[in-house]
């Protein structure tokens, strides 16, 4: 098994899109949306389910029986250089402008160095653009846009093939 660096990753936006009501999305449910990239990008952030947790206190056993409850994949926090004219920032933009969530890819820098058509590992995801707020720390600072994304669906693991 191999590790891989974050170097070459990338993050995009689609369109509007509603997480299913239900049930989880799949890797065919964003083949329809037309993908921005959104450059450029400090840091991506962290996703992925955590479960919560539900308890109950037996009065019986003197002892509290924990379950998993239901899951949550979190938020991303978005870092990057503002730049006005890109069209993926634009998008984000007008997305925490918007009330409904957003489709999201990740593509990894993880493709396979053989095969007929290498491809790099995908995460797709539904998210509320919560925040694109700028900072504007010191003298020798970058102007950056970050980004808060509220991910409101499962992330669908797409991994590198050869083919």
């Amino acid at each position: 098994m191999s590790i891989y660096g974050v170097s070459g990753s990338k993050i995009y936006i689609g369109a509007a899109k509603e997480p299913a009501n239900g049930a989880d999305l799949v890797a065919a449910d964003f083949t329809s949306q037309t993908w921005t990239e959104i450059t450029p990008v400090e840091s991506i952030g962290a996703l992925g389910d955590n479960a919560e947790v539900s308890t109950f206190d037996v009065i019986g056993i003197a002892r509290t029986q924990k379950r998993k409850g239901v899951a949550n994949a979190g938020s991303m926090a978005v870092v990057m250089g503002s730049d006005y004219a890109d069209a993926g920032q634009l998008a984000l933009r007008a997305a925490a402008a918007a009330k409904g969530s957003y489709a999201f890819k990740i593509e990894f820098n993880d493709k396979p160095a053989t095969g007929a058509s290498p491809k790099n590992s995908l995460r797709y995801f539904t998210a509320l653009v919560m925040s694109a707020s700028e900072a504007l720390d010191g003298a020798n600072n970058i102007l950056k846009l970050s980004s808060t994304l509220e991910i409101n669906s499962n992330v669908v693991v797409v991994h590198a093939s050869a083919t």
